[in-house]
């Protein structure tokens, strides 16, 4: 698997290298319960604002059991922000900020308690920008990256961690390896 890196090869040709047909599905679906997770925090104003504690965000630890969960995670914060009315600049760069977080854990798969790391500082350097500047959030940007951070712990480095340690037990049966 870490042969792309040196090849220079596009992160398509590793998601898709064996098994294509499986992969789409663990992308699909986690891209589903993204969207749903972030309906759910919506649902308690929880997803988005200066106080943001994305539930979905803890599936970000995916892709240190499977590369298929990078393009699952960016396809369902797209959606996530589109369905949640988020503004045009938010879903652009809000989007790519879970993507290079998932790209990132993917990179550090190795060490499992690095996982959440890359998400977390992804949305606590990108998101305060998107808050202060596209929504006109008045507060100081330290006063955003401390409260988007706090979020990203809580969701990636908390409730992600608690996810990584579940899905452990059973990655060998439930995400095929070999792939």
């Amino acid at each position: 698997m870490i042969s792309y890196i040196s090849e220079n090869k596009g992160m398509c040709d590793i998601i898709l290298k064996k098994n294509s047909s499986l992969n789409i599905a663990y992308a699909a679906i986690i891209a589903a319960m993204y969207v749903a997770l972030t309906m759910l925090a919506q649902a308690f104003g929880l997803a988005s604002g200066a106080i943001q504690v994305r539930l979905s965000e803890a599936l970000t630890i995916l892709p240190y059991f499977t590369p298929a969960a990078i393009p699952g995670l960016f396809v369902g914060c797209i959606i996530a922000n589109l369905v949640t009315g988020c503004a045009l600049w938010d879903i652009v760069f809000g989007s790519l900020a879970t993507l290079i977080g998932a790209v990132g854990t993917y990179l550090l798969r190795k060490f499992k308690w690095l996982a959440p790391v890359p998400p977390i500082v992804s949305n606590t350097v990108i998101v305060p920008f998107v808050l202060r500047y596209v929504y006109g959030i008045p507060d100081a940007l330290p006063y955003l990256c401390l409260t988007v951070g706090a979020g990203e712990v809580i969701s990636c480095g908390i409730l992600g961690m608690i996810l990584l340690f579940a899905l452990k037990k059973y990655e060998d049966k439930i995400f095929k390896k070999g792939q």
